[in-house]
């Protein structure tokens, strides 16, 4: 047994307080002495508690106020709430105790900051789903509650690693889904770069290495390059008498890593891995003459690419960005990427929202952050209450990029990138949206699910008859038109209410089955229905019939997960090679997974995801939705199974392959190569009669003296993939082999 010295760690906690004093700035003696009985009174309440690293678990809440206050920027208010965000959910304080020495704003962030646990029906769907829409919910009231929450997810990616496995991978998941692209929204570059590259550290750790070594030992080249680069460019700022400051910032290896698969290029062929930041002095009312002032010394020198000119300074980003973006050519044929910025926008660029609220005043402006905030204000108050349903909503409107549109009278508006014609309507208002029958774009008439462009006039054509249909959520992307469409359907399907009722109580009682609460419930999730309404509109207009209750019963009688996949007369078994290399049934064999204690129950069955369609040495994860369906086994770094963790955390676990070489997984690869005789003949060489491998598809197309294909076939594990990917990369010819999903 270690013993604890608490001497050693009362003197480290102590230290930990000052760094956090050093870059918490009291604006009053007041100020600072609040901060001090915050920092006592956490200190008191979680004097017995320990994190999973063994640590004093007060180290957390002074970590987090640390970022609060000093990557963030926030003030005296958010460094309470920071320091005493678990006080109520882990110790004996209450809401009533924080009141009474901190005042009702610090309750009302806690109270937002507070975990869900014990609050929520244990049958709930998704817990992480449900903490998020929390989370979001304090919007409407205060935003620090967001930030603060931000600054403690930052922490816990940072000390993941006394985390255990399956977790890592789940707590990962999430924060790369929800809320990297959360810090994004609200200005937190540094910490979405973060929290992007810490999330990659646990979903794809060979990856983030190799990433990490390259940039380490690329270090030295880039630096000579940078000092040579920038030289003239300091000259001509200095005569000019600008004040300046430059920086050379790194992608982040996330965003390294994301340009190597779009691009299918090595980290050597990636140009812009890192970019030049000129920061200027300049007062507020000279800002955007003096940042093309810097554009012009630059491209005196070097020669500018056109279509890569970045102008948001004259329309700034929806999360409140401001900068000039360029990219020129270098003197060693290099492109290079500039981002020209004051002093105010790199401090709003590094400190969002924080920073935007500290300039709001002096700029009398209304920027497009706060614009985007009421809009989400706008969507939480929405009456939809799935948990779910919120989240599917809040990715495809709170995480894209924007497109400026103008009005008929010139004003601008700002909408998600691919909105529709739709989504501008119900932007206006909802009954416009609703009696939209088409509009006219720059003069010229389309249909309602045009999507839109950047800098396009849209007038709205309306009429009365019209009135929203099914197919029109298909058309959208916003959660105001979505859930102003989703109303007007529930209302119109009510009317069906009372005919499908009695329809499928009908039903029910013809398949012997009890009309309950229960049974409806386990009916509606079976059947892939979101409500009650849902379903009796569609028993009444006959989109389902007797068939679908008789086969629930049968299904639901049926015990063990493989009887059920038997009983639907489906296969969803991965391919299997035998020892002979022919292909078989669809079949695989349950010792071919090592499964967790956790399944007892007789012959589970599962499913190899078509989506990524993972093979031994992938690392895996294993999802399921209930115990009536199978397990189906993803790659951990599979977007649809890091989308799936996000929502169901509580419904992954960790599993790993077992050696079994008589059995063979389908996978694909992608070639890319010049157009030269015998290329076909020398790949199916090196496939079937050098490597021995079964091939299921084979395509191959010539174009303009390129050769592009895919190549579907059977490989026992990820080395064998490997192998095979390293011999088709010495066929002469060939430039790139991937593997793909």
């Amino acid at each position: 047994m270690q013993l604890i010295d608490r001497e050693s760690e009362k003197k480290e906690i102590l230290k930990r307080y000052r760094g956090l004093l050093r870059v918490y700035k009291a604006k009053t003696p007041e100020d600072k002495k609040l901060v001090r009985k915050a920092f006592d009174m956490a200190v008191d309440a979680h004097k017995d508690m320990r994190r999973k690293s063994g640590e004093p678990y007060i180290y957390h809440p002074i970590s987090v106020a640390t970022i609060a206050a000093g990557e963030i920027g926030l003030g005296t208010t958010s460094v309470i709430c920071a320091l005493l965000h678990d006080v109520v959910e882990d110790t004996e304080y209450t809401l009533e105790d924080i009141r009474g020495l901190f005042g009702l704003k610090v309750v009302s962030i806690i109270d937002g900051l507070t975990k869900i646990k014990g609050i929520f029906d244990q049958k709930t769907a998704s817990i992480q789903a449900e903490n998020f829409k929390k989370i979001l919910l304090t919007l409407s009231d205060d935003v620090r509650v967001i930030l603060i929450k931000l600054a403690d997810r930052l922490h816990n990616m940072r000390t993941l690693d006394a985390v255990a496995p399956e977790k890592q991978i789940k707590i990962a998941s999430e924060t790369i889904y929800l809320y990297a692209p959360l810090a994004h929204r609200l200005g937190l570059h540094a910490i979405k770069s973060e929290l992007k590259d810490l999330a990659l550290k646990y979903t794809e750790p060979e990856v983030f290495a190799s990433v990490s070594r390259k940039l380490r030992e690329s270090a030295k080249g880039r630096s000579r390059f940078i000092n040579k680069f920038i030289y003239p460019i300091k000259n001509s700022l200095a005569s000019q008498e600008i004040h300046y400051s430059f920086s050379a910032r790194e992608k982040s290896i996330y965003s390294i890593w994301e340009k190597m698969k779009i691009k299918e290029v090595p980290f050597e062929e990636v140009y812009d891995i890192f970019a030049i930041r000129i920061i200027i002095d300049t007062p507020i009312e000279r800002e955007k003459s003096d940042c093309w002032k810097v554009y012009s010394i630059i491209t005196d020198y070097y020669r500018p690419n056109s279509d890569r000119l970045r102008d948001w300074i004259s329309i700034p980003k929806a999360n409140g960005y401001e900068a000039l973006h360029t990219t020129v050519m270098s003197h060693t044929g290099q492109w290079v990427e500039i981002q020209i910025r004051t002093k105010r926008m790199d401090e709003i660029a590094e400190k969002g929202y924080a920073a935007h609220w500290k300039y709001k005043d002096s700029m009398k402006l209304n920027s497009q952050l706060d614009n985007w905030l009421d809009r989400i204000k706008e969507m939480i108050e929405s009456p939809d209450v799935n948990a779910l349903s919120f989240i599917d909503d809040v990715k495809g409107y709170f995480f894209l990029d924007e497109i400026s549109i103008f009005t008929p009278t010139g004003e601008l508006r700002t909408l998600p990138a691919n909105s529709s014609v739709l989504d501008f309507a119900y932007a206006i208002h909802s009954e416009v949206g609703s009696t939209c029958i088409g509009a006219k774009v720059d003069k010229k008439l389309v249909p309602i699910n045009r999507q839109l462009k950047n800098g396009e006039q849209i007038e709205i054509i309306t009429s009365k008859k019209q009135t929203p249909k099914d197919e029109w959520l298909n058309y959208v992307v916003t959660t105001r038109a979505k859930t102003s469409i989703k109303l007007a359907l529930k209302k119109e399907r009510k009317k069906y209410f009372k005919q499908g009722k009695d329809k499928l109580e009908k039903w029910f009682n013809q398949a012997d089955l009890e009309y309950s609460f229960e049974n409806i419930r386990k009916f509606i999730s079976a059947n892939n229905f979101t409500s009650l309404i849902d379903l009796y509109y569609a028993a009444a207009n006959d989109k389902i019939s007797i068939r679908d209750v008789k086969f629930f019963t049968a299904s639901s009688t049926k015990k063990g997960w493989l009887n059920f996949i038997e009983a639907s007369g489906k296969k969803g078994y991965p391919e299997e090679i035998e020892k002979n290399g022919k292909p078989d049934t669809r079949k695989i064999n349950m010792e071919s997974l090592e499964l967790p204690p956790v399944f007892n129950m007789e012959n589970p069955a599962f499913e190899i995801a078509s989506c990524c369609n993972p093979i031994p040495g992938d690392d895996i994860i294993g999802l399921f939705a209930s115990e009536n369906m199978p397990i189906m086994i993803h790659r951990t770094k599979c977007p649809d199974s890091i989308e799936q963790m996000s929502n169901f955390g509580n419904r992954a676990i960790k599993i790993n392959w077992d050696k079994n070489e008589s059995i063979s997984f389908l996978a694909g690869i992608k070639i890319t190569g010049l157009d030269k005789m015998g290329l076909i003949n020398d790949i199916s060489r090196i496939i079937s009669s050098e490597l021995n491998l079964n091939i299921k598809s084979f395509h191959l197309e010539a174009k303009d003296g390129l050769t592009e294909g895919e190549i579907k076939l059977f490989v026992q594990n990820t080395s064998s993939l490997d192998h095979l990917l390293g011999n088709l990369k010495k066929i002469d010819g060939v430039k790139n082999v991937n593997r793909v999903d």
